[in-house]
């Protein structure tokens, strides 16, 4: 991955980066809101729940109220106690039925039972069940007479919400207890469905021994999974104990629509923010690779020596100073390289001056000299010749170098003559053979005499020259130089090879370079440089050795490249 994104664009890595960047705020953002609208929903619906019971609470006692209120006012009433003491069904039915509805709206349930619970009238929307039984509530309430109880009841499967009212009559003895009023609603649908309405929408559902009595829900419960808030209530009978339970429901399902909605928005805000992120960036990141590619090719022309090459300095921020200083260095090192290559001229021509003049200051010394003992002394004939023999050498060795030098500063090239290559290595060794002899140095000489090859005779001698002459020098008194030749199909290699101290490491890769040289006093590195340049010129090559001293190998082929 990371190698991937290494080999990116500095473009695609900073859109990449910004989509991420901006992809990641607001995926944190919106988890954040998520959570907090989440949690705000939940406890939003908590709050919706317990008002919902606070509302329920309220008009389930204002309910029991109204109904305390009418049965008290009944039972006070001399004619209904009047009827009450015949005990005759339609004659309690009939009196009741004329004061209950002109004091209260008529309840679902309106029963007379006696004391022991057995129904004696009913009025409202009562089942039949009710007057072949016995009502239960009579005995939890009766703990409590002569005070009204209130409170839910179980009857044939079905809740209510009741008020017992006990009828007292005056007696001999005191008040006596005739009759108990029971006075309450039905829980169905329809009391659920009005809560629900009364409550903006929650959903309600009365249970009891864990069986679902009545319920706005369809499927009475929640079922696992199912988003909803809840509470759940006790529902107690008139003398406190529980006999059932009120679950209050708040579904999460308006909230999950808020959610997506704003999830929608979130993710539309999210796209818009990464495409106009993704465009200010790529305008601005074009702004700025535009000036580092125009760097990168213009620092591209300099390592491909063109100083020549400039770049725009068309703004005023960090880039256009940048470009500025660019183009700063780009002119200091023009004029640096400019003034460089003035002084490396001068030095070279110094250098080869120097070398020129050590070169030529042998052969100059022997035309001098001998020009100057046949200027002062009379000498025989014999002397005479031997001298201007010297001289004549002397100045054919001056006049070969120069016409060497021309040629390599000029690229010329000299016409070939098939020469024997111990010829070229002997007359080399001849012209330093009184050095040799002086220095008792052993020169070995095994070159076989049959190894022929076109050559420029001069050159090539002045290549043997310059190696044996450089193997003198390096070698101490009493050193052995060998030079040894071997031809094999294509070409002819020729190995000089000396006992004396060999070339330092640190110099041996630049050893062929001019104005590189060891172990020489007065040496200025040309020769080794000008020696390899003859045998390249020749179609061959010349390389250096590990030995024990020093070991130079030529290889020139058999014809001319």
């Amino acid at each position: 991955m990371t190698w991937g994104f290494s080999r990116m664009s500095l473009l695609w890595k900073i859109l990449l980066s910004t989509s991420v960047a901006i992809t990641t705020l607001l995926a944190v953002t919106l988890v954040i809101v998520q959570r907090h609208v989440v949690r705000t929903t939940q406890r939003t619906l908590e709050e919706e729940v317990n008002g919902s019971f606070q509302a329920y609470d309220s008009l389930w006692k204002a309910r029991a109220e109204e109904l305390a209120a009418v049965s008290l006012v009944l039972s006070k009433m001399s004619d209904v106690r009047a009827a009450f003491r015949t005990g005759d069904q339609a004659t309690i039915r009939d009196v009741a039925g004329e004061f209950w509805p002109a004091g209260s709206h008529r309840p679902t349930v309106f029963l007379v039972a006696d004391p022991d619970g057995n129904v004696i009238a009913s009025l409202g929307d009562t089942s039949e069940s009710f007057l072949k039984g016995r009502l239960a509530v009579i005995g939890p309430a009766a703990n409590r007479f002569p005070q009204q109880s209130s409170g839910f009841m179980l009857q044939d499967g079905r809740l209510y919400q009741a008020v017992v009212t006990p009828v007292y009559v005056e007696t001999a003895g005191g008040p006596a207890l005739l009759d108990v009023l029971v006075a309450g609603y039905a829980c169905d649908a329809a009391v659920a469905q009005q809560f629900k309405e009364a409550t903006g929408g929650s959903e309600f559902a009365f249970l009891s021994g864990g069986r679902v009595l009545v319920s706005t829900l369809p499927n009475g419960v929640p079922s696992t999974g199912e988003d909803y808030a809840g509470i759940t209530r006790p529902l107690s009978g008139v003398d406190g104990s529980p006999i059932g339970e009120l679950r209050i429901y708040r579904s999460f399902e308006a909230a999950s629509r808020s959610v997506a909605a704003l999830l929608r928005d979130v993710y539309v805000i999210w796209l818009a923010a990464v495409v106009v992120g993704l465009v200010l960036t790529s305008w601005l990141t074009r702004k700025i690779v535009a000036p580092v590619h125009e760097l990168d090719r213009a620092a591209g022309q300099i390592a491909n020596e063109n100083y020549d090459v400039r770049v725009r300095e068309d703004t005023h921020d960090e880039l256009g100073r940048l470009g500025h200083t660019f183009n700063m260095m780009c002119a200091a090192l023009q004029s640096a390289r400019a003034n460089l290559i003035r002084q490396e001229r001068i030095s070279t021509i110094g250098r080869l001056s120097s070398s020129i003049i050590h070169d030529l200051r042998n052969p100059l010394a022997a035309i001098y000299g001998g020009a100057e003992i046949l200027v002062d002394m009379d000498l025989p004939p014999a002397q005479v010749k031997r001298l201007a023999s010297n001289i004549y050498g002397a100045s054919g060795r001056i006049r070969e170098m120069l016409t060497d030098l021309a040629g390599i500063t000029r690229g010329k090239i000299r016409p070939v003559e098939n020469c024997k290559m111990y010829d070229i290595v002997a007359a080399a060794y001849e012209a330093l053979a009184p050095t040799a002899s002086s220095q008792q140095v052993e020169v070995l000489l095994d070159v076989p005499d049959q190894i022929e090859l076109p050559l420029e005779r001069a050159r090539m001698e002045r290549v043997f020259f310059n190696l044996i002459a450089n193997a003198l020098e390096a070698i101490p008194a009493g050193g052995r130089i060998s030079i040894t030749g071997r031809q094999t199909e294509d070409s002819v290699t020729v190995e000089v090879e000396d006992n004396g101290p060999g070339i330092p490491p640190e110099i041996r890769a630049q050893l062929f370079e001019p104005f590189v040289t060891a172990g020489k006093k007065d040496g200025m590195g040309l020769g080794l440089a000008l020696s390899r340049q003859t045998v390249l010129d020749h179609g061959g090559d010349m390389w250096i050795e590990a030995a024990v001293g020093a070991r130079f190998v030529i290889r020139l082929p058999f014809q001319r490249r």
